[in-house]
């Protein structure tokens, strides 16, 4: 009789040793947003446009709707005739120029050996040394001209201003284009999450205000968070926009439409994490520590308030008191 009652006594030490070393929970009141659920689009902070430098015809696209592209990368290849005429003109006129130059070079050093000899008047060689400087600067100012007709050339390459997305190609090849059309319209890497808020919500929405995120319009599981960046000083039709910083937010569909829930308004309350509630017999129940003992007390269950330090938390309305120290189950 005395060893059995040293085993139960025993096993009751190890089970209240047990339930001391478990997980605890220390029940304080938290700060707690009135959430709002708005729609929230995926946007590029800007949108750049890859404009013509030269008018002409569009001889190649290199890129179509979808296209990843770096800064500087070619997007479009524009075509001028008239440019490659300029150009096979002017080759002709430097050929030309390079052999009054060559004859003017011969007629200088002639006029200098006839000088040096006394042969010649003085003039006669200021006339040679002249009719070279004009020869060779005739020749550079036609070089100089090809020069710029060479750059328009290279100006028919469009090139990618910025990294990014192309969002659209308004042109095919064989388009006759003018200078400054765009070629393609280019969305920049940093996509952020812009929301539109009512106004009534415009004196609570602030830069650094966290945001709850529906993941499973991002494709995932659980909850994610955001941080708003930016609050536009601008009321459009109505509603307060804003741009927040979301990781993981992707960066091919544009204008992409999210559930997002902001605060607009904070109060406090009883926050606990989920896993410290059970449900038996369609009652909620939290194990509270008493003393040297843990009961069992009935709770009422609120919604719930997912946050980035409590992915799990649960808002209790009544049944539980600061201070209570809670067991996990």
């Amino acid at each position: 009789m005395n060893y059995r009652t040293t085993i139960i006594a025993a096993l009751l030490a190890l089970s209240v040793q047990q339930v001391w070393a478990a997980e605890t929970f220390t029940v304080a009141p938290r700060a707690v947003a009135d959430e709002k659920a708005v729609f929230a689009t995926v946007e590029t902070a800007n949108v750049v446009p890859a404009r013509a430098r030269i008018g002409g015809t569009v001889a190649e696209l290199s890129v179509k709707d979808g296209d990843e592209v770096k800064q500087g990368q070619v997007v479009a290849t524009i075509g001028d005739e008239k440019l490659v005429l300029q150009m096979k003109s002017l080759d002709a006129q430097i050929a030309g120029l390079e052999a009054q130059l060559s004859q003017a070079d011969i007629n200088l050093k002639r006029a200098e050996d006839l000088f040096a000899k006394g042969t010649i008047p003085k003039t006669n060689l200021d006339q040679a040394q002249t009719a070279f400087n004009v020869a060779t600067n005739t020749h550079r100012a036609k070089i100089a001209e090809r020069s710029v007709v060479e750059q328009q050339l290279a100006e028919g390459n469009v090139l990618a201003p910025t990294a990014g997305r192309v969002l659209t190609v308004p042109v095919t090849a064989g388009t006759v284009v003018m200078n400054g059309e765009p070629m393609a319209t280019i969305a920049e890497k940093n996509f952020v999450l812009r929301l539109r808020v009512p106004e009534r919500h415009a004196t609570t929405l602030r830069a650094g205000d966290t945001i709850r995120i529906d993941a499973e319009g991002l494709g995932a599981n659980g909850a994610k968070f955001g941080t708003v960046q930016l609050v536009y000083p601008q009321i459009q039709d109505g509603r307060v926009v804003a741009d927040a910083k979301v990781e993981g937010l992707g960066d091919y569909f544009v204008g992409e439409r999210i559930r997002v829930w902001v605060a607009a308004g904070k109060r406090d309350s009883i926050i606990v994490p989920s896993s410290f509630i059970v449900t038996r017999f369609g009652v909620d129940y939290a194990r509270l520590r008493k003393g040297g003992e843990v009961i069992d007390v009935p709770v009422q269950r609120g919604r719930e308030q997912p946050r980035p330090d409590m992915p799990d938390a649960l808002e209790i309305l009544s049944g539980l008191n600061a201070g209570d120290v809670l067991v996990q189950p």
